[in-house]
């Protein structure tokens, strides 16, 4: 039986929704303090800089993206860059799942956004920590972290995450309409922008990674969006992502080994290597 399956099954629903009752419970008295969200504290080097967003009808351009590089020993380069594109543009939008270790029910998500001439960029909502600060599923609920749209070459995000930390990886393609995947970009896009002018606090029930991507598609909430490590499955029986199986849909978007077999291609050519990689996945 899966694993939203499982959650879902009678059996497992009554402590499922008194754990997430506690969690609402403690997230109200956490956000229940006279501290106020600030852009001007001394940040851990990755979430130091702050995606600029400017857009004119169709046309986008963000400053900075980051580009970073990395080894298995850690970061290797910091560059960041400037993209420009249009938002009828966007040909696909994929899903990135990254399982914490040890645990099915958690995980980090994040977005890539395809474009043309087989380019990739992507948005992932973090926890912006502070020099030498630690993240905490706990210590966010009560409001100690702020909240950060990063924009990001795929390079950066997936090697950053495959190739530097060792964890695991599953991109699977999202299966909406032409329509609805530039209202998802521009979304993500406008809420950028809003944030950048006006701080907000992380949270790990109401505005963690999982749910700030829901709230931008327009989704009801789902206990997915808390247990984070089951968002992929609720995906796929929403019928979003596609497959014969969710064991099948999981297994074909494993692509841990392969971005560390490619972690030192440049970002253009990982993004077209990557897509080809994909795309003969989905095929097979």
């Amino acid at each position: 039986m899966g694993v939203w399956r499982m959650l879902t099954n009678w059996t497992w629903a009554h402590p499922m929704r008194l754990a997430i009752g506690v969690a609402l419970a403690a997230s109200l008295v956490g956000c229940a303090t006279f501290s106020e969200p600030r852009a001007d504290r001394d940040w851990y080097p990755y979430l130091g800089r702050t995606s600029h967003v400017e857009m004119a009808d169709d046309a986008v351009t963000i400053s900075p993206v980051s580009d970073w590089t990395y080894t298995a020993q850690g970061e290797r380069t910091r560059d960041y860059v400037e993209r420009s594109f249009n938002i009828s543009d966007v040909r696909n939008v994929w899903f990135m799942l990254e399982p914490q270790p040890g645990s099915q029910l958690a995980a980090h998500t994040l977005l890539l956004f395809e474009l043309p001439n087989d380019r990739l960029i992507g948005v992932t909502i973090e926890a912006r920590r502070e020099q030498g600060e630690e993240y905490s599923a706990l210590r966010g609920v009560f409001n100690a972290f702020e909240l950060s749209y990063l924009w990001a070459e795929a390079r950066d995000l997936l090697t950053r995450r495959a190739t530097m930390l060792d964890h695991e990886i599953f991109v699977y393609p999202v299966d909406i309409s032409d329509a609805q995947k530039q209202i998802l970009l521009r979304r993500m896009l406008q809420r950028t922008d809003a944030l950048e002018a006006e701080p907000r606090f992380y949270n790990t029930i109401f505005s963690n990674c999982t749910n700030e991507l829901a709230k931008a598609a327009g989704f009801n909430w789902a206990p997915a969006y808390i247990l984070t490590g089951t968002s992929d499955e609720y995906l796929f029986n929403r019928g979003i992502i596609p497959g014969a199986s969710f064991v099948d849909a999981h297994a074909r978007s494993d692509v841990t080994q392969w971005v560390k077999a490619h972690n030192d291609l440049s970002a253009e050519a990982f993004d077209a290597a990557l897509l080809t990689e994909l795309r003969a996945r989905l095929a097979s």
